[in-house]
């Protein structure tokens, strides 16, 4: 690995461990539902996102809701327990990228068949906060 590569690569670790995340791997639900789902807390405060999520009709929310609260719980923990309310933490980020596909078959009219694909996906929620209490 050249210099600069690895400069890089350091540089880009140290930024991740300055912030708090939580990643969702192989959630069985295709991307696209999923992603309608982020798409409604994308950028709002956790407590609003909390409530949205809570409430939702989705299967894809409460998955969502779980992997909030870890998200949470992990800001906490680098922040030594620090107020979310009084930090302003909000949805810096979230994001749904495809997973595994399981391919499957299935029998159709006249000796064919169909390709059923499915899908899952990966899902991470980076939060960020207004008032700025870290170090």
């Amino acid at each position: 690995m050249g210099v600069r590569k690895r400069e890089k690569a350091i540089e880009i670790k140290e930024a991740k461990r300055s912030v708090a995340f939580a990643k969702l791997n192989n959630c069985p639900t295709s991307p696209r539902k999923m992603r309608l789902v982020a798409d409604l807390v994308r950028g709002i405060s956790v407590e609003k996102a909390l409530a949205i999520l809570k409430f939702n009709q989705k299967e894809a929310a409460t998955s969502l809701h779980k992997l909030l609260l870890s998200a949470i719980e992990n800001w906490k923990v680098k922040n030594e327990g620090a107020d979310i309310e009084a930090a302003q933490v909000f949805i810096k980020e979230i994001r749904v990228d495809g997973g595994a596909m399981l391919k499957r078959l299935r029998p159709a009219p006249q000796g064919r068949a169909h390709r059923i694909r499915k899908r899952s996906n990966h899902v991470t929620i980076v939060l960020g906060a207004k008032n700025n209490t870290e170090s």
